[in-house]
């Protein structure tokens, strides 16, 4: 090992194109690799969500003859000829002929039905399509005891054409004049062997798979498979059947008998399930092409990049060991040779640099020097920043104590209200805060503005309780009641009114502020509405704000600040009449916590 580390670093071409093959062959079979398993899994899951459409397709054939029968036995139940063959007619012999003609027409047409049998309440002698010597339906059901219609499970029937499988629909017949009364049943047997060659003209898997109808207890109605049939399809694949039992559609996987991929599909409707098993096998030798390609692939690109790169390291390499030759004899204490170019190449531009070292050495020390003055200053502008704030705390709160002392306590309120308002409005950078704190800083407002207006503010402020610990985006009530204050009560000149709701209307909050000042004229009103919605739209003409004060700015910036966290269904709405006050209203999210991402995906 070690006489390999001392062949290795005793040749800049030995370890160039050992890291050079290393760094290239790994990444390019990683690539292959990942790849394979990429298209495996692609082609995995096309061939699932094929199960899965032929599944679908089985289940609306299914439904189809589902709603058939119930289609022909409502019919049936309440046929005249059927009604009065079940009350006992005086001449039962030709009714019978005629109710077996008609059912048997029936059936004919229906592939499907194996056959249509009507019991009398006397079950004594009954109406079928078919000549059955021997049925097993008596151990399915109680003909007697069915008083809703119901579907039995999988049994076999012995008929004059053999012996055939099926599972039977039936329901009682009721008088069409009293509907307690049951004069019959009816009784519609479907052929399992119809159905299972439908299934198989869609069997998924390349034909390789098999498709199961199960009942709502599990139990195979119909199948590719003929032993399946009756069979619990829980016991033969227990570690599957949870899985299909809990969903209504997928894939699950079972390894008892094999390795296979189980798709199913449940009608919600009737409460059956279509599932099919594919053999793993299949996959594989899906996968098997797909690594023959992916490696052919991979040994072509590996033979052309290893050629290219030993070309390249040659290349490169000899002209670097001239330069190492001459490079060896420079002297450390004095000062560097000059270094000739021979080309314009890449190596040459390495000498041409080499020259120019010491220039660069000079000229990034200076800048050095610079960026490290800026960033002491910078670094004194930010230790400002943070004594100012905590400066102007502490001189508001020894004028507070200062009022109070002197027992000023009107001036002692404003001082106090005015550095609660300052504190909040920094809230240590953060742009959001709890909904009891945004409360409590227009509280603060309007007690410095009852101050400087005695007489003149009333606020009143509904918020449900739920809402206070929420949080939102803070200052967004203070500049609408600024506006309302000095657009609507001022200019009134006399004893206004404002007032602010906040109301609970599910995941969100919807606020309005209104006031009974002078408001606005029909102009005045579309001008401010285009002026907030002037952000909102680049065709929008415009803006036209207020020059009076800058509440109409206020009244911008708040709408826009909606607009960049909340997204567009938080723009601020307006709304006003001339003489009769103003209301500004909007509706934005609820959100739990500061550590929630407050600001729209």
């Amino acid at each position: 090992m070690r006489a390999f580390r001392q062949w290795l670093g005793s040749s800049l071409r030995r370890k160039l194109s050992i890291i050079m093959l290393v760094s290239t062959l790994v990444p390019l079979l990683s690539l292959g690799i990942f790849t394979y398993f990429i298209s495996s899994n692609i082609t995995k899951e096309k061939s699932d969500q094929t199960g899965i459409d032929s599944l679908r397709r089985m289940n609306a054939y299914l439904r189809f003859i589902v709603s058939d029968l119930e289609n022909i036995s409502m019919s049936l139940i309440g046929q005249g000829d059927i009604q009065r063959y079940l009350r006992g007619s005086d001449s039962p012999d030709s009714l019978r002929t005629q109710i077996l003609a008609f059912i048997t027409n029936l059936s004919s047409y229906k592939p499907y039905i194996s056959n249509i049998t009507i019991y009398p309440a006397s079950m004594d002698e009954y109406l079928s399509t078919a000549t059955i010597y021997r049925s097993d339906l008596n151990r399915q059901v109680n003909i007697a005891s069915v008083r809703e219609k119901t579907w039995t499970g999988i049994y076999s029937v012995f008929d004059y054409s053999g012996t055939h499988d099926v599972f039977t629909f039936v329901r009682p017949i009721r008088s069409v004049y009293a509907y307690k009364s049951t004069m019959g049943w009816l009784a519609i047997s479907l052929d399992e062997n119809a159905l299972a060659r439908y299934w198989a003209e869609l069997n998924p898997g390349e034909g390789r798979g098999q498709v199961a109808l199960l009942n709502e207890a599990g139990i195979v109605l119909s199948s590719t498979e003929h032993s399946w049939l009756g069979q619990s399809f829980e016991r033969m694949y227990p570690d599957a059947y949870a899985a299909i039992a809990a969903g209504v559609q997928g894939d699950t996987f079972s390894g008892d008998d094999g390795k296979r991929t189980i798709l199913f599909n449940r009608d919600s409707d009737i409460g059956w399930t279509f599932v099919a098993t594919i053999p793993y096998d299949l996959y594989r030798s899906q996968n098997n092409y797909i690594l023959q390609l992916t490696a052919v692939a991979v040994v072509i690109t590996i033979l052309i990049v290893v050629g290219s790169l030993l070309f390249v390291i040659h290349r490169v390499t000899n002209p670097l060991r001239v330069l190492t030759r001459l490079l060896t004899k420079v002297n450390p204490d004095g000062l560097m040779p000059y270094y000739h170019a021979s080309s314009a190449d890449e190596i040459g531009q390495l000498g041409a640099s080499y020259n120019k070292l010491g220039m660069y050495i000079k000229r990034l020390k200076e800048q050095l020097i610079r960026q490290e003055a800026r960033k002491k200053e910078a670094d004194i502008r930010a230790l400002q920043a943070q004594i100012n704030p905590h400066f102007l705390y502490n001189t508001l709160s020894s004028v507070h104590w200062m009022a109070l002392m002197r027992e000023e306590k009107q001036i002692a309120d404003m001082v106090g209200a005015l550095s609660d308002f300052l504190q909040f409005s920094l809230n240590r950078g953060n742009e959001y805060c709890p909904i009891h704190q945004e409360i409590s800083h227009i509280r603060n407002y309007i007690q410095i503005q009852q101050i400087r207006y005695p007489d003149q503010i009333e606020l009143d402020l509904i918020a449900d309780p739920q809402l206070l610990d929420k949080w939102m985006l803070k200052l967004l009530l203070q500049p609408l009641i600024e506006n309302a204050l000095i657009h609507g009560i001022l200019k009134k000149k006399e004893r206004g009114r404002i007032t602010v709701y906040m109301q609970h209307r599910g995941r969100r909050m919807q606020v309005l502020v209104m006031d009974d000042g002078a408001g606005m004229s029909e102009q005045r009103l579309q001008e401010l509405r285009r002026a907030l919605a002037h952000d909102e739209s680049e065709e929008a003409g415009p803006a036209v704000i207020s020059s009076d004060t800058g509440s109409g700015y206020g009244l911008r910036n708040v709408s826009e600040r909606l607009r960049l966290h909340y997204g567009p269904d938080a723009r601020l709405e307006v709304d006003s009449r001339l003489h009769a006050g103003t209301q500004f209203s909007f509706t934005i999210p609820l959100l739990e916590g500061f550590g929630e991402n407050h600001d729209r995906g």
